[in-house]
């Protein structure tokens, strides 16, 4: 499966080739929201499939999303489903987030669950318990704030990315990390960093400085822009 696909068809395969995979086996894809970043490859990922690629993702997203002359199989939800894929048992759990109704999801079977949860501007009280007894955790760490506050975004932009509505900063992701990550995740990847508002250093020491005192057996990886990260295997 694939959750989201912001990249380019062409760069997918290129992706999924790198690690021994065959972009025809791919059995769905997981669909956020509409936010280009998120759905770029999408329409010709469906196309490739002969219109079969199954894609998920809620009626809220599926009225944004243009399709051209494709027809892709649709699999539309409300945001709070879960559903089944093969052996996995998959949950959603709204966001918060300038989007017409994005959400994160939980992935789960043989006993492991992933959580992924990126492109929110807070962290709700129900996010802490979609990602309870999380294995793998794919989590936001978006910006510095003081970088984004001189940075060269417009003012409108620099407040939205900063609103509720918007993406986690360093310092909130860090208080989740300290404060509330669960004890059994082994592996923490924080992700969906800011090309121009922050740094993959500034926020892999962030992150280990929080994770710091837990005594957990936690390891952080930092996903880095333009970057195909390792592949993590249980």
């Amino acid at each position: 499966m694939l959750v989201d696909a912001g990249l380019s068809r062409r760069e997918i395969t290129k992706r999924l080739a790198a690690i021994g995979e065959d972009i025809s086996r791919l059995d769905a894809v997981l669909v956020t929201h509409e936010h280009s970043d998120h759905t770029t490859g999408l329409p010709a990922l469906a196309k490739a499939g002969g219109g079969q690629l199954p894609v998920y993702l809620t009626h809220g997203t599926a009225r944004y999303l243009e399709w051209g002359e494709s027809s892709p199989r649709l699999e539309m939800f409300q945001a709070g489903c879960g559903f089944t894929i093969g052996d996995f048992d998959i949950a959603s759990f709204t966001i918060p987030h300038d989007a017409a109704d994005p959400v994160g999801y939980t992935l789960s079977a043989d006993g492991i669950k992933i959580g992924i949860a990126t492109d929110l501007g807070y962290i709700p009280d129900s996010l802490r318990v979609h990602l309870r007894d999380t294995d793998l955790l794919l989590l936001e760490a978006n910006h510095d704030l003081e970088m984004l506050r001189v940075g060269p975004y417009p003012w409108s932009v620099k407040q939205r990315v900063m609103s509720r509505r918007g993406h986690l900063s360093n310092e909130v992701t860090c208080r989740f990390i300290e404060n509330d990550l669960d004890s059994r995740v082994s592996t923490l990847v924080l992700g969906h960093i800011s090309e121009h508002n922050n740094h993959p250093e500034l926020v892999r020491n962030l992150g280990l400085k929080a994770l710091d005192g837990r005594a957990l057996f936690t390891k952080l990886f930092v996903a880095e822009p333009g970057v195909q990260s390792e592949v993590f295997c249980y």
